[in-house]
């Protein structure tokens, strides 16, 4: 275990000079980031006519805007796993990760997750510096706790639905179209766009089984409504989604490799 740590801190460890290395990206995303920052401020205080006092379903505007920046900061902290894999399949370089000193899906788990932090984290300043200016400062308190730790399963939980879809290559090659459809279940469903408090009683409920809210909306509400929901409950269904999720990349990963060996890849 010490030393597929090392291998994975090492993966990880390279990752992030990668992301540094690359400015001109690193400058795109965050002016991408302040775009949609700015166009929500306009949609949302037009939809509270101005009036941040107005409460509407428990949240005042200030607090609207604040989650949306934690919602875009994770929705857009996930790298495109799926393309990456569906490259190296259809390259061929998938038959040297194989034989790498670590597993094929714990290197793209360290680095995945490397990249997902550092991006977060540069999302959420170019997102708050926007909503600071917009709405004024954050008075989350303890928010902030919740917030970074359920952000780890969250991002975990992206990773594993990601990999279930971009594993999928093993057999059809092109997962692009499955991507687009996995973004859009966590766009809406998943509380990116509105909290799922704003949404019919009987789409909460049917949300409430899906694994997106506790990508996004759960860290974004605890943020802004610390003690709405209990935080052991929610690492609770974080740890079960992981377990699930995990258990479905393996699987998948299993009779992949098997399938890519008979065919002499």
């Amino acid at each position: 275990m010490s030393a597929r740590g090392l291998k994975a801190a090492a993966v990880a460890r390279i990752t992030m000079r990668q992301q540094l290395a690359y400015k001109t990206d690193f400058l795109m995303r965050a002016s991408f980031m302040f775009i949609i920052l700015f166009v929500f401020v306009q949609l949302w205080s037009a939809a509270y006519g101005g009036d941040r006092t107005r409460v509407i379903d428990g949240y005042t505007l200030k607090q609207i805007i604040w989650y949306l920046v934690f919602t875009e900061a994770i929705t857009m902290g996930v790298p495109a796993l799926c393309g990456l894999i569906e490259n190296e399949v259809k390259s061929g370089d998938i038959a040297v990760r194989l034989i790498r000193p670590l597993s094929y899906v714990g290197y793209h788990y360290a680095a995945y997750m490397a990249e997902a932090v550092f991006r977060f984290f540069v999302h959420l300043a170019v997102g708050g510096a926007v909503a600071w200016l917009c709405v004024g400062p954050p008075a989350f308190g303890l928010g902030w706790l919740g917030l970074f730790s359920l952000t780890l399963g969250a991002l975990t939980i992206a990773f594993m639905l990601n990999m279930i879809v971009a594993l999928c290559a093993f057999w059809v090659e092109e997962t692009r179209g499955m991507e687009f459809v996995l973004h859009k279940l966590q766009f809406t469903v998943g509380g990116m766009l509105l909290p799922l408090d704003l949404m019919p009683e009987p789409l909460r409920r049917a949300c409430a089984w899906l694994p997106f809210q506790a990508m996004l909306y759960f860290p974004a509400r605890t943020a802004v409504h610390f003690g709405s929901a209990p935080l052991g409950e929610q690492f609770a269904i974080q740890a079960a989604w992981i377990a699930v999720l995990t258990a479905a990349v393996l699987l998948i990963y299993r009779r992949g490799v098997s399938k890519l060996h008979v065919n002499g890849g």
